[in-house]
């Protein structure tokens, strides 16, 4: 139970993530920038994530998944830590717990 759950939210968060980044407001794509990525960072962000929440949706392709939304997390958590941009960290701290989560329990 808490398996399958800890999978369909992060389905969900890295959909709803990819959406939100692949539609690239003006915010975001001004944050990337912030950060040090060009604005069209956003959208190849958004497509990963996306990609991310597809391959953790079917059983053959899980871990593929969870390792991609690994790496996109830790990379968001470096880019956050290195520009002093706390504010992201509570939602990348749930996606951390949540990939751990799912890859322990597989």
């Amino acid at each position: 139970m808490v398996h399958a759950l800890s999978l369909w939210l992060l389905v969900a968060g890295f959909f709803g993530a990819g959406l939100f980044n692949a539609i690239g407001t003006s915010a975001t794509q001004s944050d990337f920038a912030r950060w040090g990525y060009p604005r069209w960072w956003s959208f190849l962000t958004g497509g990963l994530e996306i990609v991310s929440a597809v391959l953790i949706t079917f059983p053959a392709s899980r871990m593929i998944g969870l390792a991609l939304g690994a790496a996109i997390i830790s990379a968001a958590v470096s880019t956050v830590l290195r520009h002093c941009d706390l504010s992201h960290l509570v939602p990348l701290g749930v996606f951390v717990a949540l990939i751990a989560l799912a890859e322990t329990l597989s």
